[in-house]
């Protein structure tokens, strides 16, 4: 699952994709048009233009430009050779994820391209930046003209005029497997009789509906993506085997080959376990995987990529963490029974700098951590790799959170905001989801914290894995010398100053993105909470400030609530607290307003990507 706020759900179950388009935004008409001269025509068109001009500008502007530059200097000669073909193989991914984003997505991306005017020039930036014509920053609503008006519930993965309804009651008719072919992540729908599935692959521009002869009410195909994305998927595939034949590395090269035949035989098993064991310098994330676009079913999944170079610093200090979690288990803030005596292997946890993303993988808020694959045969065998985007992150904090620290922050505390904490304790909010209760028994029975808090568990666990990680960052702190781990954290004579500082300044940043998804939920029931205890102040100038005398027992206290809600799988006072807590109070609101001229987020500009591929097609221009 990414870290970055999750797409609108949407409850009608009987909404129609064609519903959505048939309400289509177009610029706004007066009740009455009396008769102009041409002069007036094009003045007032030309107004029209500064006006949508003036808008778009300012929607762009809550993304502040950002070069990700990165060293590639100690890669192999192979590797850096690969890695040109990574970024071409990436733009590919680019194109996929147009065509399942929307199926008007290439025709209107070729259209804007022909637009040099400055509003064109705004329009097909804003266009990319958000992968359609949607904001996602508001709700994805379009802000170009003659499209739908909202961002299709059902993306380009199931005929427009399909309900669930219908879907469902088609499905009856199907038997376990053909169910499960149905609902794969790998696979799309289509309307009509199949006379060749070759006639099923979506050509930009192509929605997916029936391609073989007139619609019959009732009758659905199930493509798998092999055959929909056939010629682009080819091309990817030809490439990752270029660079994999390019790279000394075994694991990524195991990785590249195994991801190359999955896009062509539409089975992923196999290449999800060996990115499981990917172990090199390129370190790379390509293919469908997450199905926050498909809001019918959140079945399908969309292709995304992230081609990254490992940093080994930093994985060396979470491999160093990680022998300690042991310790700060034995010494969380509950009864010994609730501790779990022998910790499983973790799953592996990469730090890498982000070269480029494309696809679902930069589209609108920028990921700064994501956590996959989402398989559950490959979750029971391996694990969940988690991989941190330092660079993305460092960016987020300079952009975002400095700006937003001046204004909301004392002066004083100001003076302590710290990157290092910030990203030490985004590593230490995901090793804590290793900690705590993960198997309880209730009522006699053995079950998961997941199952018996269901809808509520994941706002919990996200406040839990937050909270925790302050509480065992304190704790390395105060045993800092025992543990030997002095030169794993930043320790100075303000550490845990700027420890809590941080994480203060940083909850803004989180809540501006709003209570709709698990992230956000959990980071208004920290605060609230710290607040009660007096933890957290609220000044007089509207300003906020941590109490030192009182953090610390606040962020046990919480630690120690979260954590028996896991225990005991307690559903009811998981809501009560939730109901309570999950809100955003006046005094938040107001600072949260204050901030609306500031970035909201990043927008990446992939220099080293960039360089790369120009070098590439200059020099083979130069051998022809």
């Amino acid at each position: 699952m990414k870290n970055r706020a999750a797409a609108l759900l949407l409850s009608l179950s009987l909404l129609t994709c064609s519903a959505a388009a048939q309400a289509t935004h177009k610029p706004a008409k007066s009740k009455t048009t009396p008769a102009k001269t041409a002069a007036q025509s094009d003045a007032s068109m030309n107004n029209t233009q500064v006006s949508d001009l003036a808008k778009i500008q300012k929607m762009m502007a809550r993304f502040a430009p950002t070069e990700m530059n990165v060293d590639i200097n100690a890669l192999s000669a192979g590797d850096k050779k690969a890695l040109a073909k990574l970024i071409e193989a990436a733009h590919v991914i680019d194109d996929i994820f147009l065509t399942q984003f929307w199926s008007g997505n290439h025709a209107l991306y070729s259209k804007l391209q022909k637009d040099t005017s400055p509003l064109g020039i705004a329009r097909l930036q804003y266009f990319w930046l958000n992968k359609g014509p949607w904001s996602s920053l508001d709700g994805e609503e379009a802000f170009l003209p003659n499209v739908p008006a909202k961002k299709l519930p059902c993306a380009n993965f199931y005929p427009e005029d399909m309900t669930k309804e219908e879907f469902d009651k088609w499905m009856q008719d199907l038997n376990e497997d053909q169910q499960a072919q149905a609902r794969s992540f790998f696979t799309i729908i289509t309307r009509g009789p199949m006379t060749d599935p070759a006639q099923h692959e979506l050509k930009p521009g192509q929605p997916v509906r029936m391609l073989g002869g007139p619609a019959k009410p009732g009758k659905f195909n199930i493509v798998p993506y092999s055959t929909a994305y056939r010629a682009d998927l080819e091309k990817a595939a030809k490439l990752l085997k270029e660079a994999a034949a390019l790279t000394d590395n075994a694991s990524l090269k195991k990785f590249l080959t195994s991801r190359a035949d999955a896009f062509l035989s539409n089975d992923y098993y196999e290449s999800d376990l060996a990115w499981m064991d990917l172990d090199a310098p390129l370190d790379i994330t390509i293919g469908p995987y997450e199905t926050y676009n498909d809001e019918i079913f959140g079945y399908k999944a969309s292709y995304e990529v992230y081609v990254n170079l490992r940093d080994d610093k930093e994985s060396g200090k979470l491999a160093a963490f990680s022998q300690h979690l042991q310790e700060i288990e034995n010494n969380l803030p509950i009864d010994a029974k609730y501790r779990n005596p022998k910790l499983g292997s973790q799953a592996p946890i990469r730090v890498v700098n982000e070269v480029y993303a494309g696809g679902d993988g930069n589209h609108g808020v920028q990921t700064a951590a994501y956590n996959l694959p989402n398989d559950e045969r490959v979750i029971t065998q391996k694990g969940a790799k988690r991989v941190m985007l330092k660079n993305v992150q460092e960016a987020k904090f300079k952009k975002t959170l400095i700006p937003i620290t001046k204004q909301v922050l004392s002066q004083d505390e100001q003076n302590l905001l710290s990157f290092d904490w910030f990203f030490t304790h985004i590593l230490a909010h995901e090793l804590s989801h290793g900690l705590g209760p993960h198997q309880i028994t209730v009522d006699g029975k053995k079950t998961t914290p997941r199952e018996q808090l269901k809808d509520l568990y994941s706002a919990i666990e996200e406040a839990k894995a937050d909270i925790l990680g302050l509480y065992s960052l304190q704790y390395m702190i105060d045993h800092a010398q025992a543990m030997g781990v002095e030169k794993l954290l930043p320790l100075g004579p303000d550490a845990e100053k700027q420890l809590y500082s941080t994480f203060l300044a940083s909850s803004f940043r989180t809540l501006r993105f709003g209570l709709h998804e698990a992230h956000g939920k959990g980071m208004a029931l920290q605060v609230n909470y710290l607040m009660d205890k007096g933890a957290f102040t609220v000044r007089k100038d509207g300003t906020f400030a941590v109490d030192f005398a009182k953090v610390k027992d606040g962020v046990r206290d919480l630690t120690h609530d979260l954590l028996m809600l896991e225990a005991n799988g307690d559903y009811n006072a998981a809501k009560q607290m939730l109901d309570k807590l999950v809100v955003i109070r006046p005094e938040f609101q107001k600072a949260i307003d204050s901030l609306s001229s500031l970035p909201t987020d990043i927008q990446p500009v992939f220099v080293t990507a960039d360089k790369l591929v120009k070098s590439r097609r200059q020099k083979a221009d130069a051998r022809r």
